[in-house]
């Protein structure tokens, strides 16, 4: 029996793609081919689960579906039992930069911190007064009296394991010691200093004068360090019960955008120093996928291959060829869904658009085939044509003939016929480079 789509998330997932938009929810009901890609980024969830580490570059085309498969394995994390945190550059969020850009990226970040049970994001409070709750759970459930005196040095020394083996590390202990601050805040009912941990946690502290005066911490997250308290967060977050952390960053095209030479190449050392902490083991519990287009990736004067010592890691091996992919490489690139596929995607759009407006589609397979074939057969629709235009054209097709129930098929696609063009080769230039899904 066909699982029925919630009506919420079915109104959002088909107002977001016939908006051209990524679903932040909903995204596995409308999941079509990426099988080969979907495994493999499976595979990568299950290595960083067993305390292994894990990155990833989606390169596509604008509109072939990165940030739709970056948002289905996302789904997919939250509900095997990871925390995600997920984030799009732009030109404020970087990896580093002037005026605070790095730690933008962190802040977007812990925003969108999600759990299973917090999938919208805003999990950081909850995680650890979830984790503080199954502590003081498990001490009662001993037999120790909330009332009793030993309760409260029993839970310190609780924390104190977990906290532990983070003090080692850079900004461990600084790290630990808010953590224990916010529980000495919840026990005496202080919810300012409460505040003010979770503060530190988003990063939001300007001076390690106001952290050390407020918390008694001497350090801060800052441009520079923030990545280290991305990697604290993973050991933290499977401590506590979590398989680990997923953190994904989509338009990575904003970093090819820069257009000063040396903040572009401050900001591709950061990627650098990523890669060699994940795929070197030191970054365990731990996984990252950048998204980006194939000019971020390729081009040799503003994208990755400018960065030799990116280009020599990332570009594809001798053995390579147009016929063969390398799934187990650090890049991926996403090719062309199938004609079988694009039919089965547009079939499947229909019946969540009839569900969703409980609108009986007066077309079906015959004209689902003859759309599809408008679609093919524009010049170079072999290659260059996307899901997003397909989707949106459908989606409108569909409306059209919904608020217009005098209007045939094939009256509507003989005034559409001059206007289902897909995107041309120049769409990696630099003049659409706006143009996001």
């Amino acid at each position: 029996m066909e699982k029925k789509v919630p009506k919420r998330i079915l109104s959002q997932l088909i107002g977001a793609l016939s908006a051209g938009v990524v679903p932040r929810e909903g995204a596995p009901y409308v999941a079509i081919g990426r099988k080969e890609e979907t495994e493999a980024l499976l595979e990568d969830l299950e290595n960083v689960a067993d305390g292994g580490s894990s990155l990833r570059f989606l390169v596509g085309r604008y509109g072939s579906g990165k940030s739709f498969l970056l948002q289905l394995i996302r789904g997919y994390a939250l509900e095997s039992g990871f925390v995600t945190m997920d984030a799009d550059l732009s030109p404020e969020r970087r990896l580093c930069g002037t005026n605070g850009a790095g730690i933008a990226t962190y802040r977007e970040l812990i925003k969108n911190m999600a759990t299973k049970t917090s999938p919208d994001g805003g999990a950081m409070q909850s995680i650890i007064a979830r984790w503080l709750s199954e502590k003081q759970s498990e001490l009662v459930a001993s037999g120790i009296s909330t009332e009793s005196p030993v309760f409260a040095a029993e839970m310190k020394k609780a924390i104190f394991g977990v906290t532990r083996c983070l003090e080692d590390k850079v900004g461990g202990f600084d790290f630990a010691t808010v953590i224990s601050r916010y529980y000495e805040a919840k026990t005496e009912g202080d919810d300012r200093k409460a505040s003010d941990a979770l503060r530190w946690l988003r990063g939001e502290y300007l001076t390690r004068t106001e952290a050390r005066r407020e918390l008694g911490v001497q350090g801060i997250i800052t441009d520079e360090n923030w990545y280290d308290y991305l990697k604290l967060t993973a050991e933290f977050v499977k401590q506590i019960g979590y398989k680990g952390l997923m953190v994904y960053i989509d338009e990575c095209v904003n970093l090819y955008k820069i257009t000063n030479r040396v903040s572009r190449e401050n900001n591709y050392e950061k990627i650098l120093s990523i890669f060699n902490d994940t795929l070197q083991g030191k970054a365990p519990y731990f996984g990252v996928i950048f998204v980006g287009t194939p000019a971020f990736l390729e081009d040799t004067r503003r994208g990755l291959f400018s960065y030799d010592a990116l280009r020599s890691r990332l570009s594809d091996g001798m053995l390579m060829g147009g016929q063969f992919r390398n799934l187990a490489g650090p890049v991926i690139r996403l090719v062309r869904l199938t004609d079988s596929e694009l039919f089965a995607l547009i079939t499947r759009v229909g019946k969540l658009y009839s569900d969703c407006y409980g609108y009986q589609l007066p077309i079906g397979t015959e004209e689902n085939t003859a759309f599809l074939g408008m679609c093919l057969e524009k010049a170079g629709a072999d290659s260059m044509i996307t899901p997003r235009e397909i989707i949106r054209s459908y989606i409108g097709l569909l409306h059209i003939m919904r608020q217009n129930p005098g209007v045939g098929f094939s009256e509507v696609m003989g005034k559409a016929s001059g206007e289902l063009k897909p995107a041309s080769a120049s769409s990696e230039d630099d003049s659409l480079e706006d143009f996001e899904l």
